[in-house]
């Protein structure tokens, strides 16, 4: 894989890695003001996974996009979300 593709790979494994990180963080905390941060992660990591999305559709759409079906078959681990009220 070319590394402007392998960028944007690692782009949406880092947007996953910021989602757990968000809610394992969201679970942990003892505080209002660390959910803002969480938030502010989880936030970050939905756009930046977002934009990294288009990228890659733009570059299969002008065909240099080469499949790896190692990185495209990566499975997300899968947290039970608690709220706190």
């Amino acid at each position: 894989m070319k590394d402007y593709n392998c960028n944007i790979e690692r782009v949406i494994s880092l947007s996953r890695e910021l989602m757990v990180l968000a809610d394992e963080g969201d679970d942990a905390r003892t505080d209002d003001s660390c959910g803002v941060l969480y938030g502010m992660v989880r936030d970050c990591a939905y756009k930046l996974r977002a934009r990294a999305e288009e990228e890659k559709l733009k570059h299969k759409e002008k065909g240099i996009w080469e499949s790896n079906k190692k990185s495209e078959t990566v499975e997300i681990r899968s947290t039970e979300r608690k709220v706190k009220l």
